[in-house]
């Protein structure tokens, strides 16, 4: 017996990267004054790797950051994705272009 499908979302969302290079998310909830931001930009080393760079915090401040060090491109492209789909997850959206 096949499954009922499922609900679509309430609002469309924007198809992502497929292999991106850096993405900038929002959370934004004013009810419960929740404004955040998380960014997150491949860079290459000096040594040939390539380095994550991943800052995040409250929207209007400088926030933190933290630099992951990966053997190679593909490897961070693969941390990015995976960082991206736990954020999308719980509740940030690909920040809108003005």
């Amino acid at each position: 017996m096949p499954k009922a499908p499922h609900p679509a979302p309430p609002r469309p969302l924007r198809q992502l990267a497929i292999f991106p290079e850096a993405a900038e998310l929002r959370h934004v909830v004013p009810a419960t004054n929740c404004w955040r931001f998380y960014r997150l930009c491949l860079q290459d080393d000096l040594f040939g790797g390539t380095a994550l760079l991943r800052q995040w915090g409250r929207i209007g401040t400088q926030g933190q950051s933290r630099l992951d060090l990966h053997a190679d491109r593909g490897q961070a492209q693969a941390a990015l994705a995976t960082l991206l789909r736990q954020k999308v997850k719980r509740g940030y959206r690909s920040r809108e272009k003005t």
